[in-house]
C-alpha cells in the first residue's frame, strides 16, 4: 500500500531532496513537473507549497507531507506530527517569523504597532499575535518581497528569517520574535491509524532521523600500540564505547569510534600525542540510535 507524500517546493526542496538522498532514496523532479519521481514502489510523491501541505494532508489528499510547524499552525491544521526534522534551507538551526522595522521606526515593541499597517505572508499568525496582546493594527497579506515594503507602504513586516541577514540588508531591525518553527513530517491521522501505512511513516521517520544525526558526526579509526591502548581510548569518545580489534601484529590494534565533527580538530592531535597512528576521518550517511 503506497503512501502519497508531499515534499515541500521552493526553499526547502533543494535540501530536502539531499536529505532523502542521505537517507537511501533517490528523488528526482523535471523544473515543471510537480510529480517527482522516487526510487520506492511504496512512496508516490507530489512537490507542493509548504504554506499549502498541512490543509491537504489534513484532508487526506496527501497520507503525509514535509513542512514547517509555523505552516501547520498558520493553518489551524488538525494532523499528526511524525516527527521533528531540524533542517531548513541553510542551517539546522530553526527558522523564526520575526516582527521588523525600519531601522530608523519609533517602533520599539508590539504596543506601537497599534492603529499601524502591517504586512505578512502569514496573516493568521500575526492577527493571533497582535490579539494576544491587546493591540489591533490593520493586516495585510504579502504575496512576496515583504522586506521592501516598510516604510514606504506599511509600517511594519512580519517575515520568515533563518539567518536575518535579508533584514540587515534591507535596513529592518527585528523588534520581536513572534514564532519559533523547525521542519515536521507530519501525517494524515486516518492514515497514521492503518498499519501498513503507519509502519512506513515509522521507517521513513527513522532513516530521515538517522540521516540528519549523521550530519553532525564522523567516523575516526586509528591505529593504537598495546601499551598506550587504555591511553587513547580513554580520550576517545563514542556513541557507547570505541570498537577495538586487534591487528595480525599482537603488539597493535585497530580503534574505531563515531564522534561529534566539532569534536574532531582538537580531539585528533590529543589522539596523535597519546599514540595513535594512521588516523582516518570518515563521514556518515547515517546514525541509527
Amino acid at each position: 500500500m503506497a503512501i502519497v507524500l508531499g515534499l515541500p517546493k521552493g526553499s526547502l526542496q533543494e535540501s530536502t531532496f539531499a536529505l532523502f538522498k542521505r537517507a537511501g532514496f533517490t528523488v528526482t523532479c523535471s523544473s515543471r513537473s510537480y510529480i517527482p519521481t522516487i526510487d520506492d514502489p511504496e512512496i508516490k510523491c507530489r512537490l507542493l507549497r509548504p504554506q499549502e501541505m498541512s490543509r491537504y494532508v489534513e484532508l487526506g489528499l496527501l497520507d503525509a507531507g514535509i513542512c514547517g510547524y509555523d505552516w501547520v499552525y498558520e493553518n489551524g491544521s488538525d494532523v499528526q506530527e511524525v516527527c521533528e526534522l531540524n533542517y531548513s534551507k541553510a542551517t539546522s538551526n530553526p527558522v523564526r517569523w520575526v516582527l521588523a522595522v525600519p531601522n530608523d521606526s519609533k517602533i520599539k515593541s508590539v504596543k506601537d504597532l497599534a492603529g499601524k499597517r502591517i504586512s505578512s505572508e502569514a496573516v493568521g499568525l500575526v492577527k493571533r499575535y497582535l490579539k494576544k496582546n491587546g493591540v489591533k493594527a490593520d493586516v495585510e497579506f504579502s504575496w512576496g518581497a515583504t522586506e521592501v515594503k516598510a516604510p514606504e507602504l506599511v509600517d511594519a513586516i512580519v517575515d520568515l528569517t533563518e539567518t536575518g541577514s535579508s533584514l540587515r540588508a534591507n535596513n529592518l531591525r527585528i523588534v520581536d520574535t513572534i514564532l519559533t518553527s523547525t521542519t515536521r513530517l507530519i501525517a494524515n491521522k486516518k492514515a497514521w491509524k492503518v498499519k501498513a501505512k503507519r509502519e512506513k511513516l515509522e521507517q521513513l521517520k527513522m532513516l530521515l532521523l538517522g540521516a540528519l544525526d549523521a550530519q553532525k558526526r564522523v567516523l575516526i579509526k586509528l591505529n593504537a600500540p598495546a601499551k598506550k591502548l587504555e591511553k587513547i581510548t580513554a580520550a576517545l569518545p563514542a556513541l557507547h564505547a570505541p570498537t577495538v580489534n586487534k591487528l595480525n601484529d599482537a603488539d597493535w590494534f585497530a580503534v574505531e569510534s563515531v564522534v561529534e565533527e566539532c569534536q574532531v580538530r582538537d580531539l585528533i592531535p590529543v589522539l596523535r600525542a597519546a599514540g595513535a597512528t594512521g588516523i582516518i576521518e570518515l563521514p556518515l550517511n547515517k546514525v541509527i540510535f
